[in-house]
């Protein structure tokens, strides 16, 4: 079972790159992609085989200049088009256009269901059962809705996607990543973070942890145990500033004060 992954601000503020809504998708499921998936959301631009990179390398070290049309044009003398397998999700972007737009996670979820009743897909059946595994609470937080945007971090029980035990799955924020900044959405992650390693709000983490690392029985026990307990205010404690003796809220340099390369990542 592969835990943690952590979808930096970084990546939040990259959903704005993402068709459609594959970036609810790709956050409330923890999915993993390919290069050929990257390719089909936007977050990469070229794909290069292995065996090519040294050769890459190379012609990159001679090229004198920094333009990126000079640059890109050199990438594409390497890259190709990479096969999409069969059981990809971006096969099924018109189902996850239908299922992820909803406002709320039980929707998303009541959605699949209609899904699998219409259509015998594997693909939808996994995803269901993903869902159902993960943390409610977790699950809420990640897709918190409307105004303020969804939000989040996930936790989780089969949802932990990157081997470096990232701790748990922001993959928060994604529609609210879409309208803010980096800056905005690091100090929101820091909020939620904090809050989570506290454990006072709850202790789903800890009890994921377990599950997966400790006792290894894979049969976390969250609490609140279902969607419809976690409450609209529950969720919201998680973007509050915490009330603790000690406690720092996250300050960011000025932009005017970092370097323009600095600033150009922001």
């Amino acid at each position: 079972m592969k835990i943690g992954s952590f979808l930096t601000a970084s990546q939040k503020s990259k959903q704005q790159t993402h068709k459609d809504d594959d970036g609810e998708y790709l956050g409330l499921t923890g999915t993993r992609l390919n290069g050929a998936e990257m390719l089909v959301c936007g977050l990469a631009t070229h794909f290069v085989p292995s065996e090519r990179l040294s050769l890459l390398e190379e012609a990159l070290c001679k090229v004198d200049s920094s333009d990126p049309a000079i640059i890109s044009a050199v990438i594409n003398e390497y890259s190709k088009q990479p096969y999409m397998k069969e059981k990809s999700a971006y096969h099924r972007l018109k189902v996850i256009d239908r299922c992820f737009n909803r406002r709320a996670v039980e929707e998303i979820i009541s959605a699949l269901e209609r899904e699998a009743l219409n259509k015998k897909d594997d693909w939808v059946s996994e995803t269901i059962q993903s869902l159902k595994r993960a943390s409610p609470t977790s699950l809420k937080i990640s897709l918190r809705s409307v105004g303020t945007g969804p939000s989040g971090i996930r936790m989780c029980y089969g949802h932990w996607r990157t081997v470096e035990l990232n701790i748990f799955s922001h993959c928060a924020e994604i529609r609210q990543g879409r309208l803010q900044g980096v800056g905005q959405c690091l100090v929101r992650e820091y909020r939620i973070a904090s809050h989570v390693m506290q454990g006072k709000l709850s202790r789903d983490f800890f009890e994921g942890f377990r599950a997966i690392l400790l006792d290894k029985d894979k049969n976390p026990k969250w609490e609140p145990s279902k969607l419809e307990l976690v409450s609209d205010d529950m969720v919201d404690s998680y973007f509050s500033m915490m009330d603790d003796e000690g406690w720092e809220d996250l300050k960011l340099p000025a932009r005017s004060n970092l370097p323009a390369y600095a600033i150009a990542k922001l």
